[in-house]
């Protein structure tokens, strides 16, 4: 049995692990960690890091950044595997993410669904076909939602950007530019509403007419499910760094 530690425990997502984790036989959570308590839980909830008593074989981390950092340094201290869901994080951030991966296991993605993961491949296959398209990302999620654009978005958008090269630039804010769009420009929009749990298109305008990819999660479950397969894929895998590529 491999036991299982809750970063963000109290969160949307946090409670989707809690009622997912039932389908799989060989995990069972032991603690969780936030904010603030919570009685309703059948295990223990810390709110001090100093104060956990139990020992997780993998922590599983959906949370926001300044909250990945500190569980970062409970994971090293007490070389434990991390699996890190959380998005929304500055380019300082991903470089500390990167150092911890250096002494523990670290499986970190944007996205824990494994159809958008085929989807960005598939975006970086159609890249190198639709070369002389003007590519823009839409994103969609509810008005809860922190980081924009999303870390899906992004995610789609490096996919595509390592298949052409680096080449392409991205253009996050057109109201002050006062110029016409990039040949090498990757534009986002992203919208905020309602309880929608997030939905991404990938257009490629071409002259005379115009390709596109949709994917639309219904149910945040498929992330909780990715986040426990990864939680099982990175259970006593070597010091480095992991993502989905890996695990599909």
């Amino acid at each position: 049995m491999i036991h299982v530690l809750i970063n963000g425990c109290n969160g949307r997502m946090g409670q989707e692990v809690i009622h997912t984790i039932n389908g799989f036989e060989d995990l069972k959570i032991i603690a969780g960690f936030d904010r603030s308590d919570n009685n309703l839980m059948d295990f223990p909830v810390y709110t001090n890091i100093d104060n956990i008593k139990e020992k997780p074989d993998v922590i599983i981390d959906f949370s926001v950044p300044i909250s990945t950092l500190n569980i970062l340094k409970y994971a090293k201290e007490t070389c434990t595997p991390i699996v890190i869901a959380t998005t929304g994080f500055t380019e300082e951030e991903l470089n500390i993410i990167d150092d911890y991966s250096k002494s523990i296991p670290i499986f970190k993605s944007a996205n824990m669904s494994f159809d958008i993961n085929i989807m960005a491949k598939m975006a970086s296959e159609l890249a190198t076909k639709l070369k002389d398209t003007d590519i823009e990302i839409i994103e969609t999620h509810h008005n809860q939602k922190i980081d924009s654009p999303s870390g899906t978005a992004i995610l789609l958008a490096d996919s595509i950007n390592n298949a052409l090269d680096k080449k392409m630039n991205y253009e996050f804010n057109r109201h002050d530019k006062k110029s016409k769009r990039g040949i090498n420009e990757i534009g986002f929009s992203n919208i905020r509403g309602g309880n929608i749990v997030g939905e991404h298109t990938i257009k490629f305008f071409g002259s005379n007419e115009t390709f596109e990819i949709t994917h639309t999660t219904y149910s945040r479950s498929v992330f909780a499910e990715g986040a426990l397969k990864a939680a099982l894929f990175i259970y006593n895998k070597p010091t480095g760094k992991y993502d989905m590529n890996d695990l599909i």
